[in-house]
């Protein structure tokens, strides 16, 4: 594991969910693995490669056997604020400080180095490479499914539980029909044409992130 090339301090591994939605906060989490191969829950992955339900029994064994874990949330406030890029290291710094044992260095998923309460090293494609970066995208993502099905509730119709704030037909049905919520991005492109009472799906995929509310 990458986990091993580091000596002298504990190491967690940091990834997040929800850079890319139209609706809700970007989620973060942060684990730190039991050193003790018996203790590393078996089928560790990115998260997106994995169905809901192998994520949610996932979810449960690496609470119980990692030496420490946390979640952390930027609200939609805070990425309009901040812009997402500095939304996400917030959530990524709230994941780490709510750990029971602080790491001394991070391995983060991805390219840019985000300011976090330890070291930082950055990992491409991390959540395949390193498990303890696959842990932490498993928390991040099934927090935040959580969280979007709660908020499922909370307004009807949207379609979040569902959805869970992405790009898809059903969300630029329900952003056409019901307007915005709450919880929408109201900067991003696909919801700004929903506005205008245009399909959001009007904006590529690729371009939502890029367009609107990412770069530094």
């Amino acid at each position: 594991m990458l986990e091993r090339a580091f000596i002298g301090g504990l190491v967690c591994g940091v990834d997040e969910a929800g850079r890319g939605p139209w609706a809700g906060p970007v989620s973060a989490g942060a684990v730190i693995l039991d050193a003790n191969p018996r203790r590393i829950p078996k089928g560790l992955d990115d998260s997106k490669k994995l169905s809901a339900k192998v994520r949610e029994s996932l979810e449960i064994e690496i609470k119980a056997k990692a030496v420490a874990w946390g979640v952390g949330f930027a609200s939609v406030e805070e990425i309009a604020a901040l812009n997402i890029l500095h939304a996400t290291g917030l959530a990524m710094c709230r994941a780490i400080e709510a750990m029971a044992v602080k790491p001394a260095f991070a391995l983060v998923d991805g390219n840019y180095r985000f300011k976090l309460p330890c070291e930082v090293t950055t990992v491409v494609g991390g959540d395949g490479k390193s498990k303890s970066i696959a842990a932490a995208s498993i928390l991040a993502k099934v927090a935040r499914d959580r969280l979007m099905g709660e908020m499922d509730g909370r307004y009807p119709g949207s379609g979040f539980a569902s959805h869970k704030g992405y790009r898809a037909p059903i969300h630029a049905e329900a952003l056409l029909s019901l307007g915005p919520c709450e919880i929408h991005r109201l900067s991003w492109g696909p919801v700004k044409l929903a506005l205008m009472g245009k399909d959001p799906l009007l904006v590529f995929a690729d371009q939502d992130e890029a367009a609107f509310g990412v770069a530094e």
